[in-house]
């Protein structure tokens, strides 16, 4: 089974939640409180590896408390570290998170090391990489960075996928490296200036991206490809936390096309995923393992 690659954030996570969401300048009581890993890049590797897929996840940490924790911690989680790089300058990341008692969520991340990861370390880790692999990358660490593994993945016959969260502008170099781009909806509308999502996914697959998914939280998920547009419908849940679902999805995805599946029953399989990481809270500890997800799909006709 081809191997998949992620090149991404790791963060330590301070969740407070919340009944409802601060007015500028004012503050509110918090319910509760936990401190865990998650970022993007750890999120999705860890998501794809508990849905079966092997991984290799390429990151950097201070050389800080912080930077130990998240080592331990994805270690627990199954993630060798080989490819975990300490930086001795900057400070581990770390993202601070506001949970509505909806699920809904606030998110600020000051990235410390995940901005130290350079060109010339995923060069180096991504040197391993075979044809038929996959490469999954997201914007949490320099574009020059993500910019660097595409074209590396490109070369060596991967399959590209790309999260670009958070959304930044995207020259259509970057993009015709991509094969799988999976923005959210407001991620797709401000890369584009589309207002209709269908509309941004058009748009995303006319600069050059081979197929485009969009993520729709409870509305399922979109695609957009040569033959068309058509959605996949979510699984229907109670969230208490939608902290971690999009990057569930994506790991989840990845492994479902390393498994070989296609397009359509590797989003149902990533839909499940996604579902289930909000029924708990927090994002790496809520991630679900591979069983969890084969039957939640079963449970629906």
């Amino acid at each position: 089974m081809p191997t998949v690659f992620v090149v991404g954030s790791s963060n330590v996570d301070y969740s407070v939640m919340v009944d409802r969401f601060p007015d500028p300048g004012a503050t509110v009581l918090g319910t509760g409180f936990s401190q865990t890993v998650g970022g993007k890049g750890a999120n999705q590797a860890a998501a794809a590896h508990r849905a079966g897929a092997e991984v290799v996840f390429v990151t950097k940490v201070g050389a800080d408390a912080q930077g130990e924790m998240i080592i331990q911690r994805l270690r627990e989680a199954g993630l060798a570290p080989n490819w975990i790089l300490r930086d001795p300058i900057h400070e581990s990341g770390v993202a601070l998170i506001l949970v509505e008692r909806t699920g809904r969520n606030q998110i600020a991340v000051a990235p410390g090391g995940n901005q130290a990861l350079t060109a010339q370390d995923v060069r180096h880790a991504l040197s391993h990489m075979q044809h038929g692999d996959l490469l999954l990358v997201q914007l949490e660490v320099p574009l020059a960075t993500a910019q660097a593994a595409l074209q590396m993945g490109k070369a060596r016959g991967a399959t590209t996928i790309l999260n670009p969260a958070p959304a930044q502008a995207l020259s259509d170099e970057v993009l015709r490296l991509v094969d799988v781009l999976i923005p959210n909806e407001t991620e797709a509308t401000a890369l584009t200036d589309c207002t209709d999502v269908e509309a941004a996914a058009r748009a995303l697959f006319a600069r050059g991206v081979s197929t485009v998914i969009v993520t729709l939280g409870e509305q399922g998920a979109l695609l957009c490809e040569r033959a068309g547009i058509h959605r996949i419908s979510a699984y229907p849940v109670h969230a208490v936390d939608t902290t971690g679902a999009g990057d569930a999805f994506c790991g989840a995805l990845a492994c479902g096309l390393a498994e070989g599946w296609t397009l359509e029953r590797s989003m149902e399989f990533a839909n499940a995923a996604g579902a289930l990481t909000t029924m708990k809270p927090g994002a790496l500890d809520a991630l679900p393992t591979r069983e969890e997800i084969l039957r939640l799909q079963r449970s629906r006709p």
